[in-house]
C-alpha cells in the first residue's frame, strides 16, 4: 500500500468515526425526548442533522477521491465501498432522529396518553443494534455484525405490539388519537433506525468476508 493510499484511507476512517459519534448522539437524544419533550433539544437535534450532513458529503468526497487517485483493489476497494454504503445509512439515520424529535414535540403538555412500556424497551434494543452494529465496523467483527441482524426481528415483534396498543387507546380515548398518533410515528422511525443498523451490520460483514448477506436469511446467522 503507498503511502498516500494509507494516509487518505486513514483520514477516510478519522471522517467515517466522527459522523458514527454524531448519529450515536443525535439518535440517543431524540429517543431519550420521548420520555421527556423539550422543545429546545428537537431544536439542537436540527440543527446536529446539518452537520452530519456535511460528514456525509465529505465521507463521500473522501471515497471518490481514493477511488479516482488510487484504483483500489481487493479488501481496500471493500473497505472504500463499505464505507460509502456505511455513511448513507448513518445520514438516514440521523433524518429519522429528527423526525423522531418532531413526534416527541408534538407530545408536549399531552396528558393521559399511556406510553406503552415496550416503547422503552424497543428504543433500547434499537439502540444497542445502532451501537453494535458501529463497534463491528471499527472492530471489524463480523461476528458482532451478525447478532446485530439476529436482532431486527424482535424490534419488528416489539413495533407491531406498541401500534397495537396505541391503535386500542385510539378506540377508546378519541381525544387521545393526535398524540397517540405522535407515538404511533416515533415507533416506526425507531424501527427504522434498527433497520438502518442492520444495514450497516450486513455491510460490516461485506467489509470483512466479502460476503454480501443482504436478503440472503440463510447467511446472517451469527
Amino acid at each position: 500500500m503507498s503511502i498516500h493510499l494509507n494516509r487518505d484511507l486513514e483520514t477516510l476512517h478519522n471522517h467515517i468515526l466522527t459522523m458514527c459519534s454524531a448519529v450515536k448522539e443525535v439518535v440517543t437524544g431524540a429517543v431519550d425526548e420521548l420520555g421527556k419533550p423539550d422543545p429546545d433539544v428537537s431544536r439542537a437535534i436540527v440543527d446536529a442533522d446539518d452537520e452530519i450532513d456535511h460528514w456525509d458529503v465529505q465521507v463521500e468526497e473522501d471515497c471518490l477521491k481514493i477511488l479516482a487517485l488510487h484504483q483500489p483493489v481487493a479488501d481496500n476497494l471493500r473497505r472504500v465501498a463499505a464505507v460509502m454504503k456505511i455513511a448513507t445509512e448513518l445520514e438516514r439515520v440521523a433524518d429519522i432522529a429528527v423526525n423522531i424529535a418532531e413526534r416527541a414535540e408534538g407530545l408536549v403538555g399531552v396528558q393521559n396518553l399511556v406510553v406503552p412500556a415496550k416503547l422503552p424497551e424497543m428504543s433500547q434494543l434499537a439502540l444497542e443494534m445502532l451501537r453494535k452494529a458501529l463497534d463491528a465496523f471499527v472492530q471489524q467483527d463480523s461476528r458482532m455484525a451478525r447478532e446485530v441482524c439476529d436482532q431486527d426481528e424482535e424490534v419488528d415483534r416489539l413495533n407491531r405490539e406498541i401500534i397495537d396498543e396505541l391503535l386500542t387507546q385510539m378506540k377508546s380515548s378519541p381525544e387521545l388519537i393526535e398524540p397517540a398518533l405522535h407515538l404511533f410515528s416515533a415507533s416506526r422511525h425507531i424501527e427504522r433506525v434498527a433497520d438502518h443498523a442492520t444495514n450497516i451490520a450486513e455491510d460490516v460483514v461485506y467489509l470483512v468476508e466479502g460476503a454480501i448477506i443482504r436478503h440472503h436469511a440463510e447467511l446472517r446467522q451469527a
